[in-house]
């Protein structure tokens, strides 16, 4: 690595900030609420997302920003706590957090360190070397995060505002509540419900007998044991493939469908128009494409199944639904159609479950939010239950009235998470970062403005700031307006 070159590129970086900083001009007046100060924007959630969006806010002089993250320093996001890849997924070439500054883009960065060959060379972008990145990015444009911090509670204010009720993460103890005009829950692929354990798993299983795949787990402990993975998405692989490389016995994978996805319709996705405007089709068309990519789904990355497929240990059983479980004390027997499968340790990874109501922060807001199945009824053979869950979003990605004029404090809460994907064909991933906070940052800024333009109006009434403090020409006596006129009677 070059660190001079590194840092030569962060001075760089903000050099053009400055050069783009016009007009370097706070804009937004303190606000207080019964005595204590109110914060113009809390975000929760200190991964890429959140940081990006507080960026575009600083950008647009909105300085009174806060980041909260659960997570200890350098653990915000997935990509340090459950992500097992060994690469992104996403092409090399996917911009966003940098929001279109290039000495903050990712290739500027992996340049300054391995060089222009090295680049050339990548395939993918490895995911340790994403966590630098971000970790670089952060420290570079001055975004902080206030860690080991857990929101408890959202309660709305009677002034348009909310308080946040805070535990400390890691001892346990409540932390001063926090008052703000605007929330953003940028939370990740899991913040707007939960990742989905199948009743019949837990009903059967012990909790020590098994794990999500966004759980951490000690692998070491899996070491010549049995293992047993449920479904056969990307999370999946990657969580087999560390099992097998940590010397797991076996693997084995049970797939309820007959045969693994190989199309990735999120690829197709990843183009200007369909991101930037998709939130701008009717509801009608939000529901059909959103039907689509659900039911084609996509597959493992070919090296995600590369990586397990070279243990003679691991084997895939295609077709086969679980329909039973039994635990003897010493093993777990997963029966399916094709037969009965023996293991120590069951990994799940059948995805997540949008469930508004699930989320203990939101559990006074979330009644009064609305879903798409109260916005929206599909036509006869397009009924779909679980795009219906999703929680139907504005044009800036706030929540919106399940019952109009029943919560209007929820135009001040904001959801950048996977709960936004039928409103925007966001999933909080990389790809959508370019598009989804310009639309958050956009929503915000034009709130706060429009809300006190009453004060704006009579600040301008009052505006005295001489910026002409001279009339009269030097060596003149005259006035400029004297000159002007003897100008014109010479002409005349």
């Amino acid at each position: 690595m070059s660190a001079v070159a590194v840092e030569n590129l962060a001075a760089r970086a903000r050099y053009e900030l400055q050069c783009l900083g016009y007009p370097q001009r706070p804009w937004l007046a303190p606000t207080t609420f019964a005595g204590e100060h109110v914060h113009d924007v809390v975000i929760v959630g200190g991964g890429q997302s959140g940081v990006a969006i507080a960026f575009g806010l600083l950008r647009e002089q909105v300085t009174d920003v806060v980041i909260l993250d659960r997570n200890p320093i350098d653990r915000e996001g997935p990509w340090s706590n459950f992500a097992r890849m060994q690469t992104l997924r996403t092409p090399k070439s996917v911009v966003g957090p940098e929001l279109g500054i290039p000495s903050l883009s990712a290739r500027a960065w992996y340049e300054a360190n391995f060089g222009a060959q090295a680049w050339e060379e990548l395939d993918k972008i490895p995911r340790d070397r994403w966590c630098d990145y971000l970790k670089w990015l952060r420290q570079t444009i001055g975004v902080t995060v206030r860690n080991d911090t857990e929101v408890l509670d959202i309660e709305p204010l009677k002034e348009d505002g909310f308080a946040l009720a805070l535990r400390d993460a890691k001892s346990g103890r409540n932390l001063p509540r926090l008052l703000a005009r605007k929330i953003v829950l940028a939370t990740g692929i899991e913040g707007s419900g939960h990742w989905h354990i199948p009743p019949v798993v837990a009903a059967a299983l012990p909790r020590d007998c098994y794990a999500r795949t966004a759980d951490r787990i000690d692998f070491s402990a899996l070491a010549g044991k049995r293992v047993a993975v449920l479904g056969a998405g990307a999370s999946a692989f990657d969580n087999a493939a560390v099992a097998l490389e940590q010397g797991a016995a076996s693997v084995d994978m049970i797939v309820r469908r007959p045969q693994i996805p190989a199309v990735n319709p999120n690829r197709w996705i990843e183009f200007a128009g369909f991101l930037r405007h998709f939130g701008d089709l009717s509801d009608a068309m939000k529901w059909r494409f959103m039907a689509t990519l659900f039911r084609m789904n996509q597959p493992p990355p070919q090296d995600s199944f590369d990586r397990c497929a070279r243990f003679a240990g691991f084997h895939i059983h295609l077709g086969a639904p679980l329909t039973r479980i039994e635990h003897d004390g010493r093993q777990i027997a997963l029966t399916t159609p094709k037969g009965t499968i023996a293991a120590d340790f069951l990994i799940v990874g059948t995805g997540l479950a949008v469930d508004l109501d699930a989320r203990p922060e939101l559990r006074r807001v979330a009644p009064a939010i609305a879903r798409w199945k109260d916005r929206y009824t599909p036509p006869a053979g397009e009924r779909n239950d679980t795009l219906s869950e999703y929680p139907y979003l504005s044009e800036s990605f706030q929540f919106t009235e399940r019952e109009p004029g029943a919560a209007p404090y929820l135009r001040h809460l904001y959801c950048y998470t996977f709960g936004a994907m039928p409103s925007h064909a966001n999933s909080a991933g990389i790809s959508q970062l370019k598009f989804g906070v310009a639309r958050v940052v956009s929503g915000i800024t034009r709130d706060l403005f429009v809300a006190s333009a009453e004060t704006y109006l009579e600040s301008l009434r009052n505006y005295d700031e001489r910026e002409l403090v001279r009339t009269t020409p030097p060596g003149d006596g005259r006035t400029n307006q004297g000159r002007m006129a003897s100008a014109s009677n010479s002409v005349s």
